[in-house]
Parts: C-alpha cells; sequence; structure tokens
C-alpha cells in the first residue's frame, strides 16, 4: 500500500467480491495526467521540448522566463502577486525589496507581448500580474 496500491485482496476470495472492487474502480474518474501543453489564446507552452510559440513564431526565453510564465499560465485568469511570483519561481519565502520580478516581467513582455497586437501580460495596479488572452 506504501508503494502506490490502491486495494488489495487476500486468497481465497469470492468472485463477486473480485467483480465488485472491479467495478468500483471503473466508476473512478479517470485520472488526468499533467498538462504538457499549455495556452493563453496564440500563446502556446509545450513542457517537454521547453519551447514557445506566439503566432506560430517562436520565443526564446531564458530559463527563469520560463519558469515566471509556465506559473502565469498555469494560474491564467488569476491575479500573482510579487510575494507568490518569488515564492512559486525564485522560492524566495519573504518580500526582500528587490525588483527582480519587475525587471522579469518586463524582459518577458518584450518577448511575448510587444511583437504581437493583442498583449497577454496585464498589471492590475495595486495588486500584481495576470496572464489572460
Amino acid at each position: 500500500m506504501n508503494a502506490g496500491a490502491d486495494d488489495y485482496l487476500v486468497k481465497p476470495f469470492a468472485f463477486a467480491e473480485l467483480s465488485a472492487r472491479i467495478q468500483a474502480l471503473a466508476r473512478r474518474p479517470a485520472m488526468q495526467a499533467d498538462e504538457t501543453v499549455l495556452t493563453a489564446g496564440d500563446l502556446t507552452m509545450d513542457l517537454v521540448r521547453r519551447e514557445v510559440c506566439r503566432a506560430g513564431q517562436t520565443v526564446d526565453l531564458q530559463p527563469r522566463e520560463f519558469r515566471l510564465l509556465e506559473h502565469l499560465l498555469r494560474s491564467q485568469g488569476r491575479v500573482q502577486t510579487r510575494t507568490m511570483l518569488l515564492e512559486a519561481v525564485w522560492g524566495i519565502h519573504f518580500d526582500p525589496n528587490t525588483s527582480v520580478v519587475e525587471t522579469h516581467i518586463s524582459r518577458l513582455r518584450a518577448k511575448i507581448d510587444k511583437p504581437f497586437e493583442q498583449p497577454l501580460l496585464h498589471t492590475v495596479r495595486g495588486a500584481g500580474y495576470m496572464l489572460k488572452a
């Protein structure tokens, strides 16, 4: 059970009990695998190939920019504060007086928003940042 089993049946067992357990397993909702491609509008991020495209054009990102965009895509439509971003992307669990978030947001915006008509990365004044199509 500690290795990941859900259930077990000891011998001897009744066929009716085995059948009931199989039916119970079949009623469970299917487990969903982690998404490997994240999208927002015309922006796609392939996590396996570590590739980002916007409107069919490849966008080259630094590793930290990639992690920042991944976090913003996973929390699409929800405001992410500076502190939330520092914890999720940089692993900093306090709020130092640093402009690292603003710097990376600016770089990310230059790569995924500036060359295109529709911006995806939005600043929510007094709150943080949000990615939405």
